[in-house]
């Protein structure tokens, strides 16, 4: 079994040479051999001598790749275009595997039906996490505990996140590569790539797993650990969630275009705010409320404001026949 792992990257080379190293230091078998491959993505730091300098002494193969396009998209898209191994995985430049994860991987598809699988992201704190953290918030300081296993689907309550994945190759000539018309490109906040390649791995009937021990951890920089950072990402987040349900409506009731459960979410949440201000039942109980609200303008602007062209006309995202 051959293994690519696609490491996109932008001016942090200090926290990828932590990546690297974990990498090389995962627990690994003769029966799965390795690739690393890293996708430069423009960056104005160090990170090319990082690498040349790493790859001297590398214990695996180590490829440096530069992708001029910028965007998580594009950089994830060069990297299965550079790799020729059955499985790619994906982790960021801000995480380090634990130390099995190789051996899961391993383990997971020895079983010829799992397509692709992903896990959670454990927090690797530097800082003390303030009291005022929303409660349902965990994945805008990236940070998602360990669910237990099931198959993703309809049913299963979140996505596969490209930071923590591994999917068979052939899964990409079946639904296409990342969306480039979402995800993080330079200054620009507009997310949700992943969610949108979840939703054409669940069209396509693509079987995955959840794998509660195939574990990153992942580091909580400090400036996310602010009220301003969360209400943006909550924000963006919404934008980019309105942007892609233009084309892909969820299987729920709409009410002016807005599904209705985000309206009657947002409601309840506002009319709890003022009551969770004053009594202080729990720090962060107000501020999520405050967060539903800035969750449905963001969708709302994404949905019928903002201008996107549509995801479709990008080849890069069309399944083949």
């Amino acid at each position: 079994m051959t293994l690519d792992v696609v490491v996109p990257t932008y001016n942090r080379s200090g926290l990828l040479r932590l990546t690297i190293a974990s990498l090389f230091a995962g627990e690994r078998s003769d029966s799965l051999k390795i690739t690393i491959l890293i996708i430069d993505n423009n960056s104005k730091d160090d990170t090319e001598q990082v690498v040349r300098e790493l790859q001297a002494n590398a214990p695996l193969p180590l490829r440096y790749i530069r992708e001029t396009k910028q965007g998580l998209s594009n950089a994830r898209n060069a990297g299965i275009a550079a790799g020729r191994s059955e499985l790619v995985g994906f982790i960021d430049d801000d995480e380090e595997i634990q130390p099995d994860w190789y051996t899961v991987i391993s383990r997971e598809f020895s079983d010829p039906s799992v397509d692709f699988i992903g896990g959670p992201y454990l927090a690797n704190w530097v800082t003390e996490a303030p009291s005022w953290l929303p409660p349902g918030y965990h994945a805008a300081i990236g940070h998602v505990p360990p669910k237990p296993r099931s198959p993703f689907g309809p049913d299963f309550g979140g996505n596969l996140m490209g930071g923590n994945a591994v999917m068979r190759r052939s899964v990409f000539d079946r639904v296409g590569t990342y969306s480039t018309r979402l995800g993080r490109s330079g200054k620009g906040l507009l997310s949700e790539e992943d969610a949108e390649f979840c939703r054409r791995l669940e069209s396509a009937s693509i079987h995955g797993m959840y794998v509660p021990d195939l574990a990153i951890r992942h580091y909580i920089a400090p400036e996310r650990l602010t009220r301003r950072y969360h209400r943006r990402w909550v924000y963006w987040r919404a934008v980019s969630q309105g942007v892609l349900d233009r084309e892909l409506q969820e299987p729920v009731p709409y009410l002016f275009g807005i599904p209705r459960y985000k309206i009657a979410r947002a409601l309840r949440r506002a009319l709890a705010y003022p009551g969770d201000l004053l009594l202080r039942r729990n720090p962060g109980l107000a501020f999520a409320d405050e967060l539903a609200v800035w969750d449905l303008f963001g969708f709302i602007y994404g949905k019928h404001f903002i201008h996107i062209e549509g995801f479709y006309a990008d080849k890069a995202i069309k399944p083949q026949p």
